[in-house]
């Protein structure tokens, strides 16, 4: 004998339509037929509910009750089914997905382990900052103002001039920030030591003021390519900024150009922590074409950079900090460069490294230049 209405919720009503319809998708199979099977349970379904209308009075004198308790009692087999079946089709793309993911890449991503593959600086990358040098330098062989110059990429103005260099930006397509590119000479130190006061990490810490934290964290012996931590002050009352970035350097003795390019990453060895802002956003290139040679004085350089540094100031502020910021950073530079040329300090000399020819990684935990290159007066 069937309970009454009050006995039995809707809820399971509608579990037991849910199961009918779910049994109907095996029809494909052969294993049941659905449309006589769906047909005499839809009967047993509507006899139960005649002889529940019986036994109840409410039901028994009122038909117009009974039908619309029929409505309701669809309404909610209807939602019900379409709830389960958006709940089957999520974990059948996410099964999906699963099944179609690199084991290794999976296993990676689950152990916190980082993948070089993915996050590393592309040769395509390094040849398009060449590219970029080029097309400036053809513009400006043709007798054509540095000033204009940058008219091949359509976009760019000019925010200051300096004595050795100029500054240009351009808008980040869908941001309120911009990007900014800087076209400078210097006369009175060699490419190599400019390329070199950059990349050493130990000897900025003793020419930027800014630099609270500033190490490499990981290294791929291969490619020379690393992962830097550098954490910095930002002006007050700002909190101080933290990035992590990979670097990859390549110096081209062939067409007489030494390339560094920088762009933001995540690391699992460098999780983000109260004391900083993360950086997230951030890219910079340099290249540097020598007048003579690498070792004489006098270059000719283009920077490009860009960095979101989560601020809530409004966009000229922003924009101020960065084209103030930015002659501050290339005159200390210089001045570094300089240091290392009159040999006050000893740093080390990244262009004559000669990378090993196997397929290697490896790993720096705690020292940024263990078996790195050799210290020089550069």
């Amino acid at each position: 004998m069937f309970p009454s209405v009050h006995q039995r919720p809707l809820c399971s009503i509608g579990a037991r339509v849910v199961r009918l319809q779910t049994f109907s998708t095996f029809k494909q199979s052969g294993a049941i037929d659905s449309k006589s099977w769906l047909g005499e349970r839809v009967g047993l379904l509507l006899s139960w509910l005649q002889k529940t209308g019986r036994g109840t009075n409410k039901l028994a004198c009122d038909e117009n009750k009974k039908a619309r308790l029929l409505s309701i009692f669809a309404n909610h087999c209807s939602f019900v089914t379409g709830q389960r079946l958006r709940r089957a089709l999520q974990i059948r793309e996410l099964y999906s997905n699963l099944k179609h993911a690199h084991t290794g890449k999976l296993i990676a991503a689950l152990a916190g382990v980082f993948m070089w593959e993915d996050e590393k600086i592309e040769d395509d990358e390094l040849r398009r900052c060449a590219w970029e040098l080029q097309a400036l330098e053809s513009v400006r062989s043709q007798n054509v103002n540095v000033k204009t110059a940058v008219h091949v990429d359509p976009g760019w103005e000019v925010v200051m001039e300096k004595k050795n260099f100029r500054v240009w930006r351009r808008p980040i397509q869908g941001s309120h920030l911009f990007e900014y590119r800087v076209f400078g000479s210097y006369t009175d130190v060699t490419p190599r030591q400019f390329f070199n006061v950059q990349l050493d990490t130990e000897y900025r810490k003793k020419w930027d003021a800014l630099v609270i934290k500033l190490e490499v964290v990981d290294r791929d012996v291969n490619t020379g390519t690393e992962v830097v931590h550098w954490a910095t002050h930002f002006p007050y009352p700002m909190y101080s900024r933290d990035y992590v970035y990979v670097r990859r350097y390549h110096v081209d003795v062939e067409n007489n150009l030494m390339i560094l390019v920088s762009r933001a990453i995540k690391h699992p060895s460098v999780p983000e922590i109260q004391e900083f802002v993360r950086v997230h956003s951030y890219q910079s290139k340099m290249v540097i074409r020598p007048h003579r040679s690498f070792d004489e004085n006098g270059f000719d350089y283009l920077l490009t950079y860009s960095d979101d540094p989560q601020t809530v100031f409004p966009r000229y502020c922003v924009s101020w900090m960065v084209s103030s910021g930015m002659p501050d950073f290339l005159e200390k530079l210089h001045t570094a460069a300089l240091r290392a040329k009159n040999m006050d300090v000893g740093i080390h000399d990244y262009v004559n490294v000669i990378k090993p020819t196997q397929p290697t990684q490896e790993r720096l935990a705690d020292n940024a230049h263990t078996g790195g290159p050799s210290q020089i007066y550069a």
